[in-house]
């Protein structure tokens, strides 16, 4: 399935993609595409249902963040061999991981709000992982029994303040708009290889990104068996799994984001983002 929330911001009502393209509603079977909704027991009553016999939402209706109700949004840094070389770091011999606050969450087609002062703002485009079934001290063998879905993720960050600035990456990672999430959840059974899927982000039609999940250094069965180490994941939480080569502090001379651009960036099966940049 291709799941997503649908409507006005802080409004959206739960939904699928049908064979076709359209969006349907499914309001009146969930009230939303978040906590137990996405354990394994209800995504398989929800994809025995026939999307013919569930409404069809107008073309044009706005995407909400495919998830709701997130309650941690995790970050995995330095995780593709490829964007490591690129910046000049090491590889590192267990994830780095940082967080997202949760306001930064938006729509996968929203604005990207450059901040105040900011002189730095970077894309990065990434695989997020969905939590299905939460858990602690996860099996590495047992993690993807734990996924709910895969969507894509635009990693906003603020280079300046996220290295210069001096303590966690954290202040440059999780500003207001700094998380589209979306368009869709796609269930596992139709997200095909995870370790092998094409990913792209272009700034104004000018490809920066082209990479492909097969260079990830931590793969997602670890990366949740780790994560479940040192916190419970519970159903809806997100992670974020890295990025590949291309993002605008990696150019010789580097690119930043000044307003008024167009990013788009998508990942193979799981859909694309179109977002604005604007100022805040």
């Amino acid at each position: 399935m291709k799941l997503l929330r649908h409507g006005p911001k802080g409004q959206e009502k739960p939904g699928l993609i049908d064979a076709a393209g359209t969006i349907r509603d499914l309001a009146a079977h969930v009230d939303d595409i978040a906590g137990a909704a996405l354990l394994p027991e209800n995504l398989a009553r929800l994809a025995a249902i026939d999307p013919a016999s569930l409404p069809a939402v107008p073309e044009g209706t706005r995407l909400g963040p495919c998830v709701g109700r997130i309650g941690k949004f995790i970050c995995i840094g330095l995780n593709y061999a490829d964007h490591a070389a690129e910046t000049g770091a090491a590889i590192p011999a267990e994830p780095i991981v940082f967080n997202k606050w949760i306001s930064a969450i938006c729509g996968p087609d929203d604005d990207v709000e450059i901040p105040r002062g900011s002189v730095k703002t970077d894309w990065e485009v990434e695989l997020g992982v969905v939590i299905g079934k939460g858990g602690r001290y996860i099996d590495e063998a047992d993690a993807l029994s734990h996924v709910a879905g895969y969507c894509v993720v635009n990693d906003v960050s603020e280079r300046e303040w996220q290295i210069e600035r001096g303590g966690t990456w954290d202040k440059g990672k999780g500003c207001d708009t700094f998380g589209p999430t979306g368009p869709w959840l796609v269930t596992p059974d139709e997200a095909g290889d995870v370790d092998n899927l094409q990913m792209w982000l272009d700034v104004d039609g000018r490809r920066f990104q082209t990479g492909n999940t097969s260079t990830m250094i931590f793969k997602v069965p670890f990366l949740i068996s780790y994560l479940s180490r040192f916190l419970s994941l519970q159903p809806g939480d997100v992670i974020s799994t890295g990025t590949p080569p291309g993002v605008g502090m990696g150019q010789k001379p580097q690119v930043y984001l000044k307003g008024g651009e167009v990013m788009r960036l998508g990942i193979q099966g799981l859909g694309e983002q179109r977002q604005h940049v604007v100022r805040a």
